[in-house]
């Protein structure tokens, strides 16, 4: 995928909405069970970059898990980028629309209780298929660690398509988060973007206050500090806003 603002990612961010959904996920046969989120937030920011020009965006998942570890679901957002086609036409994106499927088993006997993680991820944009790519993906997490109720998780991803542009890129991603207690907790990630053909080779972080809402079971709200270091010397004002540290404030339902 090209972008006009240079190299700016794709998809996957908080979820949430005030829109009101059922506190429990409806039961189901065959050992299914079904999981969903609903999001505004004031930014999509994809590993530290703006995929909305800096405007608000409405996030919604569903998911759907097998008691076998196995689950599948679909994420959107809309989004807002402009890029150049192979015929040389300016192009402008508006929706991303990725299916997912993978893996999941959690080690209940062994401290922290390591969860492992495996899958593929299509990032689609329906009517702009040449920016779709595949992208695979292997992360474990821990739980209490450090404190009580906090949790560690560390990520690689892996595309040989990267941003459809046919490039091989690696992603690595670590993340905390931790109970403060009244509702309140912390979170800090740190990832590291390589593209073997590119010369993108980028840090991001995240560092925010969470809070869950007592009164509405699965509401949150989440304030951070989020950006990169991609290079911005003699770039526009609006680049820079998109790439450097900024404010974002995200609401989440999930069910």
């Amino acid at each position: 995928m090209k972008f006009t603002l240079k190299a700016l990612s794709l998809a996957l961010v908080a979820s949430a909405s005030t829109v009101t959904f059922a506190d429990e996920a409806p039961s189901l046969p065959l050992g299914l069970e079904f999981s969903g989120s609903a999001a505004m937030t004031t930014d999509y920011r994809f590993r530290g970059l703006t995929q909305t020009q800096n405007d608000p965006a409405v996030q919604v998942g569903f998911q759907l898990d097998h008691s076998t570890g196995l689950y599948a679901g679909v994420w959107g957002s809309n989004v807002n980028y402009e890029y150049i086609d192979k015929n040389g036409a300016d192009q402008t994106v508006h929706l991303e629309l990725d299916p997912y499927i993978g893996y999941t088993k959690t080690f209940e006997n062994v401290a922290g209780k390591p969860t492992l993680d495996v899958g593929i991820w299509y990032y689609a944009y329906p009517g702009h298929g040449d920016n779709n790519f595949v992208e695979y993906y292997a992360g474990v997490g821990f739980e209490s660690l450090v404190a009580e109720g906090d949790s560690v998780s560390t990520y690689v991803y892996y595309t040989d398509d990267n941003l459809g542009a046919g490039d091989d890129a690696w992603y690595l991603n670590a993340s905390y988060s931790v109970p403060f207690g009244a509702g309140f907790g912390g979170v800090a990630a740190v990832g590291f973007n390589d593209v073997k053909n590119g010369s993108d080779h980028v840090w991001d972080w995240k560092v925010g206050a969470t809070y869950e809402f007592q009164s509405i079971s699965g509401f949150s709200a989440e304030l951070a500090a989020v950006g990169t270091d991609t290079e911005t010397k003699g770039e526009s004002s609006a680049y820079k806003r998109g790439v450097e540290t900024g404010a974002v404030f995200t609401l989440t339902k999930s069910f």
